[in-house]
């Protein structure tokens, strides 16, 4: 028998001093409410309440007994009413992981505005390029910039970027600027560490896909690296527009075979399940979701 729900019969039975009464509050037969009070006294070895074909009375263990429970079912509906507060008004310590140059050029600014909403989250935010472990290494969520179109991790897409291929003017000048992806093989590149396809860069133009590898000359696990190498002439990169479209519109650096678009990555909050999901997650989750829903990085 459920310890709770021998509780609240005990307590139906001495608060409306009767069965019959306990049985309408609870909605469920007289015989059922008598049975689980016999059992409870049976389970205590303890009579908690005398019957008379009159009245009924608690014995001075059932008063006893009768202040516990009523404490305890009090402490349980004090505890219900803490985590719907928590969902009204989110609190406690959010750890995320982000990308750091994302972190750093299109996160930072949006902190403040979230902790100006929600005064009770405090933030601990790592900025690595590294794909952490999120349940291992304690994070609440992670931003990640991949695809994850076949991923069974749960999440959210917040936004879009294209990958573009660029050069400064001063490379190009020296080097020649490509026309064709296959051209790329007899530059100079600045490739990022992690990009999944390592030094196979993926394209798609109008004689349909095309891969090529590249000569590496620089890997690099930061994008701002490889854009700093990019910009000072040390060769040709492909990084997200969201990390190079500054330098785009300045001059700096200089588009390149831009027929031929490559493979569009998804900005994903990750985190652990959608199971029970704590208010200050969601919370996250739903500012980030507005903040980024007319970002347009692909176009």
């Amino acid at each position: 028998m459920n310890k709770l729900r021998e509780i609240e019969c005990f307590i139906a039975v001495a608060e409306l001093g009767s069965f019959v009464k306990a049985a309408d509050a609870l909605g469920i037969s007289k015989a059922a409410v008598s049975r689980t009070v016999l059992e409870l006294e049976a389970r205590l070895g303890s009579r908690l309440m005398q019957r008379t074909t009159r009245r009924l009375s608690l014995t001075e263990a059932g008063t006893l007994y009768l202040e516990r429970c009523k404490q305890i079912v009090a402490a349980l509906e004090e505890a219900d009413d803490l985590l719907l507060a928590g969902a009204a008004n989110p609190g406690g310590l959010l750890r995320i992981n982000a990308p750091h140059t994302f972190g750093v050029l299109h996160l930072a600014p949006l902190w403040p505005m979230f902790l100006e909403r929600y005064p009770g989250v405090a933030l601990d935010i790592t900025l690595s390029d590294r794909i952490v472990d999120i349940i291992d290494e304690g994070f609440d969520m992670a931003i990640r910039i991949a695809r994850l179109s076949d991923s069974t991790l749960v999440h959210r897409k917040l936004a879009s970027t294209g990958l573009l291929v660029c050069a400064s003017p001063d490379y190009l000048d020296k080097h020649g600027t490509p026309t064709h992806p296959h051209e790329l093989a007899q530059h100079q590149a600045i490739s990022y560490s992690y990009n999944t396809g390592k030094d196979d860069w993926q394209f798609d133009g109008p004689e349909g896909a095309v891969s090529v590898k590249v000569r590496s000359r620089m890997h690099v696990n930061n994008g701002d690296s490889c854009v700093a190498a990019a910009l000072g002439g040390a060769g040709i990169t492909r990084q997200p527009t969201f990390m190079i479209d500054q330098h785009l519109r300045s001059g700096r650096l200089v588009p390149l075979l831009t027929e031929y678009s490559a493979p569009e990555l998804g900005i994903y909050a990750v985190y652990p399940s959608r199971a029970h999901l704590p208010p200050k997650v969601r919370a996250m989750l739903d500012f980030l979701s507005e903040a980024f829903k007319q970002v347009h990085w692909n176009d």
